[in-house]
């Protein structure tokens, strides 16, 4: 039986302006997840949940087996966390703080933390003060991944950082993470680094779940068609479309369903096939969110 690094169950949290709302997915054991959703998205509330930093109003959340509610220090110990604005002491070297969370974590892997030094070629003598903000990104990784954590939360590690040494950054953790097997929740609104390391995608907006499946399912279910449509004919929205946009004789289909059958039908209304194109994720998360939007106000006003 495979087993789940993580796994919420209907969970909802509620705040003053803000409510996550039944919200489920999970993780398998030694695969890597990307939680992609804009900011406000609720990705960091389902983070601390998971964390044990929060309680659910509703639902159960299980970690690499323990209820989070009644086991949280058990799961915790074999967690590590990493997000934009950890605290790192400026005066201090990065040697000092590898001793420092070397005396607070018996599975400590100093052979491991020496490797990641050169891997991400740090200098042990090096103040915090005098680092760049990708180096310091990369300090926070050393010091959990370090720690051999079963399951490696990652809450918007990119966060600040410009375009080269973000890519320094994500391809450094894309190549550590490859040599090792452990489970990864990945949490960002940049797709393009989700879609570089992640084996799952799910979506969120607004605190609701959008979709949750394997990366290669979105990107094979997905597909943009161009046709080109005589005048004066209709183009009824058959199953598996999610959107359908026109000017004069050119029009897109979206799908999130695709087979040929679908542009065998719009072929029959005397349209056709210009271009079939496959979507980027970025793409995908964007026709997801506003679909899924738009069924919600349909919804609304029914």
């Amino acid at each position: 039986m495979t087993q789940l690094a993580l796994n919420l169950k209907d969970v909802s949290k509620r705040f003053t302006w803000f409510q996550l709302n039944h919200m489920s997915f999970y993780l398998e054991e030694g695969q890597i997840m990307g939680l992609v959703g804009p900011n406000g998205a609720g990705k960091s509330t389902c983070i601390r949940l998971l964390m044990g930093l929060l309680q659910p109003d509703e639902g159960e959340i299980n970690v690499l087996g323990y209820n989070m509610r009644t086991q949280p220090v058990l799961a915790k110990q074999q967690m590590a966390y990493v997000a934009d604005g950890l605290g790192l002491y400026d005066k201090a070297s990065i040697d000092w703080h590898i001793n420092f969370v070397r005396t607070l974590v018996p599975a400590w892997d100093d052979v491991y933390a020496r490797h990641l030094l050169k891997h991400f070629h740090l200098q042990p003598s090096q103040t915090i003060k005098n680092l760049s903000t990708g180096e310091r990104t990369k300090v926070l990784l050393l010091l959990a991944l370090a720690r051999r954590p079963r399951l490696l939360v990652l809450d918007e590690p990119t966060t600040g950082l410009d375009p080269v040494a973000r890519h320094e950054v994500m391809s450094e953790l894309s190549d550590v993470l490859l040599d090792d097997h452990r489970s990864v929740l990945f949490s960002s609104h940049n797709t393009r680094d989700v879609e570089q390391i992640s084996d799952q995608i799910t979506f969120i907006d607004r605190g609701e779940l959008v979709d949750s499946r394997d990366k290669e399912s979105f990107i094979e279910r997905w597909r943009r068609i161009q046709l080109d449509v005589p005048e004066h004919t209709d183009l009824p929205r058959c199953e598996g479309v999610v959107g359908i946009e026109r000017k004069g004789k050119i029009a897109t289909i979206t799908t999130d369903a695709w087979s040929p059958e679908i542009a065998s039908f719009y072929q029959s209304t005397g349209a056709s096939i210009h271009e079939i194109q496959r979507m980027n994720l970025e793409e995908i998360f964007i026709a997801s969110v506003f679909n899924k939007r738009e069924q919600a106000g349909n919804k609304e006003l029914a």
